[in-house]
C-alpha cells in the first residue's frame, strides 16, 4: 500500500493504492470518497478489494492534497461546490482514473469504479461522462442527475446498492434514476436494502437523526453483490 501524488490542472492530489499480493497485470478498482474526503473508510475499502477480491484498488482524491473535512460544515463546504459544478467534478475524477491506470502492475484496459455516498454520485458521473471504465458501483449514493450531461449515453455497466430508508435518496429519486438509466441505454441493476439508511457500509456510522447508520447485513450483502459484479466485468 502507498500514497500516490498526482496532479490535475497543475494542482496536487493524493490517492491511496493497495495492490494484491503476488499478482501483477491486474484489473484496477478506483474508489470515490464520501463527503469528508479520502479517509480511513476508503482505505479500509481499498484493502478489502485488494485482499479479498484480488484486484488493485486506488482511492481517488477530488478535493486536493490535504483537503479533508472533520465537521458537517467542513464536509459541506468541500462537497457542495463540486455538486454544483459537475464538469469540474468529472474532470477531477478523470484525473484520478488516469493516475490509477498509470500505476505499475495494473492492466489499464480493465478498470471499474466504486463510490460511497458523495462518491456514489461521483462514479455515476464517471459512467454518464463516458469514461473508459467497464462498470461502476454506487453504494448509498446520491442520485441527482448531472446538469452538464442532460442526455447521457452510458456504456459502462451500472450497479447501485441503495438503502431503502436513505433520506438522501428517496423512492422518488430511485424512480427518477431508473428512468434515466433506461433512457441512457445502460445495463443497470439496483439493489434496495430494507431497514437500511444512508452510509450503511460505513463502520461506526450511527446517527439516526441524520439517517446515517451502519448496517452489517446490508454491508455484507452489498459487498457480495460487488464481488459478483466485478467478476463479471473482469
Amino acid at each position: 500500500m502507498s500514497t500516490v501524488d498526482y496532479s490535475v490542472d497543475g494542482k496536487p492530489y493524493e490517492g491511496f493504492l493497495v495492490m494484491p499480493k503476488n499478482k501483477t497485470n491486474v484489473p484496477v478498482v478506483v474508489i470515490a470518497h464520501a463527503w469528508a474526503g479520502l479517509d480511513e473508510n476508503e482505505r479500509q475499502k481499498a484493502h478489502l478489494i485488494a485482499d479479498e477480491l484480488g484486484y488493485a484498488a486506488f482511492a481517488m482524491d477530488v478535493y486536493g492534497k490535504g483537503k479533508r473535512g472533520t465537521t458537517i460544515e467542513e464536509n459541506q463546504a468541500l462537497m457542495n461546490p463540486l455538486v454544483g459544478d459537475r464538469a469540474e467534478l468529472q474532470k477531477r475524477l478523470a484525473g484520478g482514473l488516469a493516475a490509477a491506470k498509470a500505476q505499475p502492475g495494473i492492466d489499464a484496459g480493465k478498470a471499474a469504479a466504486v463510490g460511497y455516498c458523495f462518491g456514489g454520485l461521483s462514479v455515476l458521473d464517471m459512467a454518464r461522462a463516458g469514461m473508459d471504465i467497464l462498470g461502476v458501483c454506487s453504494f448509498h449514493g446520491l442520485f441527482m442527475p448531472a446538469d452538464n450531461l442532460p442526455s447521457p449515453k452510458i456504456t459502462a455497466k451500472v450497479l447501485m446498492e441503495h438503502g431503502w430508508q436513505d433520506p438522501m435518496a428517496t423512492p422518488q429519486d430511485v424512480l427518477a434514476i431508473a428512468k434515466e438509466m433506461d433512457a441512457a441505454g445502460a445495463d443497470w441493476q439496483l439493489h434496495a436494502h430494507g431497514q437500511s439508511m444512508h452510509a450503511f457500509t460505513t463502520l461506526g456510522a450511527n446517527d439516526a437523526n441524520m439517517g446515517v447508520v451502519y448496517n452489517a447485513d446490508a454491508d455484507r450483502r452489498s459487498f457480495a453483490s460487488l464481488r459478483t459484479f466485478l467478476k463479471e466485468l473482469f
